[in-house]
């Protein structure tokens, strides 16, 4: 199920593409949320590092995400 929120700036948050029709909304991508869930889960056990969650999104999901952004993305979660 495909949810949407307001664009609140110039970045596209990761699991989200802009709306074709009207450029201040932004639609989910579901496959990529769920593997950042994920990751974020196998990062807070310990058993992946932040670079190898970033690598390991870019592999799946074709989209880049550096560690830091993923360490930002994890900070916000909790």
């Amino acid at each position: 199920m495909e949810t949407t929120k307001k664009r609140k700036g110039p970045t596209i948050p990761f699991g989200y593409k802009v709306d074709k029709d009207n450029n201040k909304i932004l639609i989910s991508i579901p496959f990529e949320l769920e593997a950042l869930k994920e990751i974020i889960e196998l990062i807070k056990q310990k058993v992946l590092s932040l670079r190898e969650g970033a690598l390991w999104l870019q592999h799946k999901t074709g989209r880049k995400l550096s560690h830091q952004g993923l360490k930002k993305i994890i900070a916000k979660d909790e």
